[in-house]
């Protein structure tokens, strides 16, 4: 027992370390996965599976002075190395809902710059100041491709595969064809695609909204005998069945049990994503 401690705290320090050590190149190569909000799973990258190695490990010391069980210290401490990939998930999901809900405000920046005379290059532009925060950073290299390159189509390409985004690809592909087009209906186009964009968000965050609450009692249901087991982890000896090759079975099974139920549950109550309309 003491040599397992005396690894798993040995690791810990060298995690410490190396976080000391190289703080800004780690933090940049995992916050870089999260820029394309619209992907459907985040990619395992070194950085994102050393802390979820990490998690583990603490979460494996912590269960073991606890309980003082190495196989359910071991069990809790999968659970904890997932806990990385899960925040991860959870934050790309949230900024894809964000970016979703905002899109309607972009469109209407746009339509008042068409309306106040800007060009539709310039409009865009300008949503890398004055646009919503969470669209900005795009349209930014959209600015500087366009001050660099002065190819309209070209730079519509560029900002689609930035965006990442079903929604994006609609607006984009409505500003492409009004731009070749050409007439004088591009604000109330403009106007429509806007009122289209924040009816759909509304009814989204609607079923959003009922949805959240099956997946929390789903959650709940999961969650409950594990903190059964983390109460009865209290009374000394009480978990000491497990340590046998029987018990970790039962553990086993009942790991693979609630981890095949809570995919399920999130399977069945999950809502369908829009897909791109174009290849980038």
């Amino acid at each position: 027992m003491g040599e397992v401690i005396g690894l798993v705290f040995a690791v810990g320090v060298l995690l410490v370390a190396q976080a000391l050590w190289f703080p800004r190149a780690t933090v940049d190569r995992v916050e870089d996965p999260m820029s394309h909000a619209a992907e459907t799973s985040p990619r395992l990258t070194p950085q994102i599976a050393l802390a979820m190695f990490a998690s583990g490990c603490v979460g494996v010391v912590v269960m073991l002075i606890v309980t003082t069980s190495l196989v359910v210290a071991l069990a809790f401490g999968v659970v904890a190395g997932g806990a990385p990939l899960a925040i991860l998930t959870r934050r790309r999901a949230q900024l894809r809902n964000a970016r979703t809900a905002a899109w309607p405000d972009a469109v209407d920046d746009l339509a008042s710059a068409v309306r106040a005379g800007m060009s539709l290059p310039d409009a865009l532009s300008a949503l890398a100041l004055r646009g919503p925060a969470e669209l900005r950073e795009p349209f930014q290299l959209f600015a500087l491709d366009y001050r660099r390159t002065g190819s309209f189509a070209t730079c519509l390409d560029a900002l689609a595969v930035q965006l990442d985004d079903p929604t994006g690809d609609r607006v984009i592909e409505a500003l492409r064809l009004a731009r070749e087009v050409g007439g004088s209906d591009l604000g109330r186009l403009l106007r429509t695609l806007s009122t289209v964009l924040r009816e759909d968000a509304r009814a989204r965050a609607e079923l959003i909204a009922r949805q959240s609450w099956s997946i929390n009692a789903a959650r709940v249901a999961v969650a409950a005998p594990w903190v059964t087991l983390i109460m009865l982890s209290l009374r000394p000896g009480a978990l000491s069945c497990y340590d046998s090759t029987a018990g970790a079975i039962v553990l086993a099974i009942a790991a693979g049990m609630s981890a095949i139920a809570y995919l399920l549950m999130r399977r069945i109550g999950r809502l369908p994503q829009e897909q791109r309309s174009r290849v980038s």
